[in-house]
């Protein structure tokens, strides 16, 4: 799912079905010309610290609970690195619970976003957050 063009949005999500149903939201809106979906922390660690600068992407949705290296170590590392910690984190998860919520935020993620059980809301939440990030937010240059 990825082009030549520069990464806009990088999808670290280990559930086939929230990265498919993602993915088809983001499409829906053309949002997702330049997304690259990985399966779990050790390999998005390994695409974000790689030589390549092209690999900054606009935005990172990030799952929190997935194999290998879970989502608070993935943050962990990117905004402790000087280049990658502005790339906006939005954390998109099933978990409502409160340590990972506050240490998310501790680590500095954007934003902390649970994932609705409805297909319409989850549908809804997605959108809105590729429209936020990606149209309205102005990053640092």
């Amino acid at each position: 799912m990825t082009t030549s063009a520069a990464v806009e949005i990088l999808l670290i999500e280990d559930n086939p079905d929230d990265a498919e149903l993602t993915i088809r939201v983001l499409k829906k809106h053309n949002l997702a010309n330049n997304l690259v979906h990985l399966q779990d922390g050790e390999e998005a660690l390994r695409f974000l610290f790689n030589e390549e600068a092209s690999n900054i992407p606009k935005i990172i949705l990030l799952d929190l609970k997935m194999p290998k290296v879970d989502g608070i170590e993935v943050l962990r590392k990117i905004k402790s690195d000087p280049v990658r910690k502005v790339i906006p984190v939005v954390v998109l998860t099933s978990s409502k619970e409160e340590r990972d919520i506050v240490e998310s935020y501790k680590l500095g993620v954007n934003a902390y976003v649970v994932k609705p059980v409805e297909f319409d809301k989850f549908m809804e939440a997605v959108a809105q957050l590729g429209l936020f990030w990606l149209l309205l937010n102005e990053p640092p240059r």
